[in-house]
């Protein structure tokens, strides 16, 4: 089985008089990436998400930032049908607690045992600590837990809390985020060190310390990017400077690790505009220089095979 997780940037569907049509991979943070001119790029962003997931050919593909199901299912009927990629039959993008509305999202050619929502989650019903600033009845992830039960795997998609715009509150909130995923893996398991599960998607921080994600390392996980040569291990390139992160993770049970010793992650970056001068391979047609582009990040993908 070959899993992958991509965070497409902002992919929400429009509808207007001339038909529907998705945003492209942008924040709109930066003047080039509104107006007009912006506009005219979106529908080449979305081929090369399209086209660098088709060249991952992923039987289970954890998405983040999907605005809702109808995006997700147009992306999948349209862009990803015209790339000639075996199709996904099975889609789930459930809502979640992002005010701007972007999901965490599922595509699997795999039929998933359950798919279940952890976005009403609180701190009162975990029995977490809850700061004296933090709501104990409010909702404690920002997107979801998105939980996916597979033959012989369980998956948990997320991404966390950005680290902006103060960064002392949102460390609290990814760390209270993390403390979280945590529970829901051991009410889920009786004994998680030795079922077979795995965490990805977008823990949203710098690799150095693991911060406010530590509750789900240690020797409750094994990080599978370790396993990559450090130089290699970088998803996602920042927009200013020569800013390098390993946000993009896979998570594995120690259980899931030692069954698979020798599996070690893929991160494509074929789809990053050049600004992203640390990578020096091969780049998508169509790519430029900041956009078009498939997205921010890299794409990060995984063999176990045998499942």
């Amino acid at each position: 089985m070959r899993l992958a997780s991509f965070n497409v940037q902002n992919m929400r569907l429009r509808r207007g008089p001339s038909g529907p049509r998705l945003d492209g991979a942008r924040d709109r943070d930066l003047p080039e990436d509104t107006g007009p001119a912006a506009d005219q790029l979106d529908s080449y962003d979305r081929a090369l998400t399209a086209a660098l997931l088709a060249k991952a050919n992923a039987d289970v593909v954890a998405l983040q930032e999907v605005f809702d199901q109808d995006t997700l299912d147009h992306f999948h009927d349209t862009y990803l049908r015209d790339t000639g990629c075996a199709p996904y039959p099975h889609r789930h993008c459930l809502p979640g607690n992002d005010g701007r509305g972007f999901d965490v999202a599922l595509l699997s050619r795999v039929n998933p045992l359950a798919v279940i929502s952890h976005a009403n989650l609180t701190p009162r019903r975990a029995g977490l600590p809850t700061p004296e600033n933090v709501n104990p009845d409010a909702p404690i992830l920002r997107r979801d837990c998105l939980e996916v039960a597979l033959p012989g795997l369980s998956l948990f998609l997320c991404h966390l809390k950005a680290p902006y715009p103060d960064t002392t509150a949102t460390f609290q909130t990814r760390h209270l985020e993390a403390l979280a995923i945590r529970h829901i893996i051991e009410t889920r398991f009786p004994d998680p060190q030795n079922a077979l599960w795995l965490i990805l998607g977008d823990l949203n921080e710098a690799r150095a310390g693991h911060g406010a994600s530590k509750p789900l390392r240690g020797s409750f996980s094994v990080d599978l990017s370790d396993r990559l040569p450090e130089k290699d291990r970088w998803s996602y390139p920042g927009p200013i400077g020569d800013f390098y992160t390993a946000s993009d993770v896979m998570l594995a049970s120690p259980a899931l690790a030692q069954r698979f010793p020798s599996a070690t992650p893929t991160i494509l970056r074929e789809g990053l505009g050049f600004e992203a001068r640390r990578h020096t391979g091969a780049r998508l047609d169509t790519v430029g220089t900041h956009r078009p582009h498939a997205s921010d990040h890299g794409l990060i993908m995984i063999d176990l095979k045998g499942l």
